[in-house]
């Protein structure tokens, strides 16, 4: 039989996060609230480039981008934005998505397998992903875990506790 493997990545879907972003550009211009104050939403290379007038307003269009990614399946846990900063006579704030496990937390994971997952699963960092494998058969040729009783591969992994 086969070894099973899995991965754990976290990735974004950069479409999601455009439209999301498109729909709070679209929001902003509706609004009474942000009307004359200079707010804007966009793109600035790999960065979400906010602004306005006010360092209130500014915070507002950050809430309304949130509000548009929650709607699109997108967790706020993704996005870094920075503080609200004064540039001439309008505030901005700066936001990126972040994508990948970092290495600290992946090396956290890949030792919360080793030592409280099942026997014969092998976890590694690759990158900015954590790539494990079962094993299964072990070295006697009996059953390894996964095989036959027990929780599985997949029953093991969902049991392990991972927070970060």
């Amino acid at each position: 039989m086969a070894d099973s493997s899995f991965d754990i990545v976290s990735k974004v879907e950069r479409q999601e996060v455009d439209n999301a972003l498109r729909q709070a550009a679209r929001e902003l211009t509706t609004r009474f609230d942000f009307k004359n104050v200079g707010a804007s939403i966009e793109w600035s290379g790999e960065k979400i480039e906010m602004k306005a007038s006010s360092e209130e307003r500014v915070k507002a269009i950050l809430d309304v981008f949130e509000t548009k990614l929650v709607k699109r399946g997108i967790s706020l846990k993704a996005l870094d934005a920075d503080e609200p900063m004064l540039s001439g006579k309008e505030y901005k704030i700066f936001a990126t998505i972040e994508e990948g496990i970092s290495q600290e937390n992946a090396k956290k994971v890949a030792k919360i397998i080793r030592d409280e997952g099942p026997k014969g699963v092998k976890a590694q960092v690759q990158g900015d992903e954590l790539a494990g494998q079962l094993q299964s058969r072990t070295t006697s040729g009996r059953p390894g875990p996964g095989e036959g009783q027990g929780p599985g591969l997949r029953g093991a992994v969902r049991q392990l506790p991972l927070t970060w």
